[in-house]
C-alpha cells in the first residue's frame, strides 16, 4: 500500500478534533486530494468545511485506511458500524487511548490489519512524538503507511510489544501534563521569589521551550548538558543538590509519577 492508493481507494478519518484536523491538514498538504478524504464528525469546525473533504457522507466501500481519532469514552460508539464499510483490507488506525488491538479486533474485525498509536498533546501543532504497534497481521508495508500518515504531526517511533504502550502512555502520552507543571512551579517559584507573574511565567517558558530544543538538536547527551550549565559551588549546583537528593528528590518522584500514570493505564485497558 502506498499514498496512490489511498488517493484511489480513499481515506476515513473518524473524529476531527485538534488531533484530527492537524492530521488532516498535513494530508492534504502532502498531495493528498480532499476528494479522496472522508470525514466523520458530529459537529465539523468552519476550516473542516473549508477544505472541500467529503463530511459525514457514506463511506467508500474499499477504504485503504480508516483513522479512527475519537475519545476513547465514545470510541465504540464510533466504530459501531464499521463492519458495514470496511473491507478487511482496509488497514484500521486507531489513536484511542487505552483500547488494546484484542478490544478494537473485538469491535471490528479479527481478520482486520490495525494499527495502535499513541500520539502526545504536542502533535496538535506538528511537535509530538507517537508510538505505534501493529495486531498479528500487520505487515511492515501496514507499519510503514502508519508512518507516513502519523508522521504529520509527529515523530514515530514502533514498538516490540504491546505491552510497552502502557509506559509509553505514563512517560510521553502523559509527559506534557508534568512538563506544563514544571513550567508552572518554575513561575510560581519566581514569583514567590520577588518577579512578576508575566516576567516569571514568560522566563519559565522560555527556559522550558529552549531546553527542550537543545537536548533534541545537540549531540550531548542530557547529562553533559547539565554539566555544561553546571559550574562547581555555583547556582546551579545549589539547586540541583535539591533536585538531585536520591532520597526525595526529582529522579525518585518522576519515577514514581510515570509509575503511576503506566498502572493507571493498564488499570484503564484491562476494562
Amino acid at each position: 500500500m502506498n499514498l496512490d492508493e489511498i488517493k484511489a481507494r480513499g481515506l476515513i478519518l473518524i473524529g476531527c478534533g485538534k488531533m484530527g484536523s492537524a492530521m488532516l491538514a498535513g494530508w492534504l498538504d502532502s498531495g493528498i486530494p480532499a476528494s479522496s478524504i472522508w470525514i466523520s464528525d458530529p459537529q465539523p469546525s468552519d476550516w473542516l468545511a473549508s477544505t472541500g473533504v467529503n463530511i459525514n457522507k457514506s463511506f467508500p466501500k474499499t477504504p485503504a485506511v480508516c483513522l479512527i481519532a475519537v475519545k476513547p469514552q465514545i470510541m465504540f460508539e464510533a466504530i459501531s458500524n464499521l463492519n458495514d464499510y470496511v473491507a478487511s483490507d482496509t488497514l484500521i488506525v486507531s489513536i484511542a487511548a487505552g483500547i488494546t488491538l484484542r478490544q478494537l479486533e473485538q469491535a471490528i474485525s479479527s481478520k482486520s490489519v490495525i494499527i495502535r498509536a499513541m500520539p502526545n498533546t504536542p502533535s496538535a501543532i506538528g511537535k509530538g512524538i507517537t508510538a505505534i504497534i501493529g495486531n498479528s497481521i500487520a505487515k511492515n508495508v501496514h507499519i510503514s503507511i502508519s508512518k507516513i500518515l502519523l508522521e504529520k504531526i509527529s515523530e514515530v517511533i514502533e514498538l516490540e510489544h504491546e505491552d510497552q504502550m502502557d509506559i509509553v502512555t505514563g512517560l510521553s502520552g502523559s509527559g506534557p501534563a508534568y512538563v506544563f507543571f514544571l513550567i508552572e512551579s518554575l513561575s510560581n517559584a519566581g514569583i514567590e521569589m520577588g518577579l512578576s507573574k508575566d516576567k516569571a511565567l514568560h522566563l519559565a517558558k522560555a527556559t522550558v521551550a529552549g531546553s527542550g530544543l537543545l537536548a533534541m538538536t545537540s549531540k550531548d547527551s542530557p547529562s553533559t548538558l547539565r554539566e555544561n550549565v553546571t559550574s562547581p559551588n555555583g547556582t546551579t549546583q545549589a539547586g540541583l543538590e535539591i533536585l538531585m537528593n536520591q532520597k526525595n528528590g526529582l529522579l525518585p518522584l518522576i519515577k514514581r509519577t510515570v509509575e503511576a500514570a503506566t498502572k493507571r493505564s493498564k488499570e484503564l485497558s484491562n476494562g
